[in-house]
């Protein structure tokens, strides 16, 4: 299963587009133009194993660096500080990591 099979191509690139310019990546607005917001537990579920990279159970500080790219190969990578801010928003438990609840949560806040 890719992310286009849950949310649509034109909310995905209208996303990215929001957030080309480096420092203006934010999250919530992020999750709420690609439609992630609307989605539902398991679809977010679902959405959270894709984003996982290493299959960890966890989405870790050098995978957020990358998240964008799991949208589409050519997008940009966070800068430091926005993966910072993303990882600090997510992480409830101060684990240094975002936990499939922490996403669900963080997405439909």
């Amino acid at each position: 299963m890719s992310l286009t099979d849950i949310l649509t191509p034109s909310d995905i690139a209208a996303a990215l587009r929001d957030c080309q310019a480096p420092d203006s990546f934010s999250p919530k607005k992020f999750f709420q133009i690609s439609g992630m917001s609307k989605k539902s537990s398991s679809q977010l579920k679902e959405i959270f194993r894709i984003l996982d990279n290493d299959q960890s159970g966890f989405i870790e500080e050098d995978e957020l660096k990358y998240f964008l790219q799991r949208f589409e190969c050519g997008a940009r990578v966070l800068t430091t500080s926005e993966t910072k801010t993303f990882l600090a928003a997510a992480d409830h438990d101060g684990d240094g990591k975002i936990g499939a609840e922490e996403f669900q949560e963080m997405v439909q806040a």
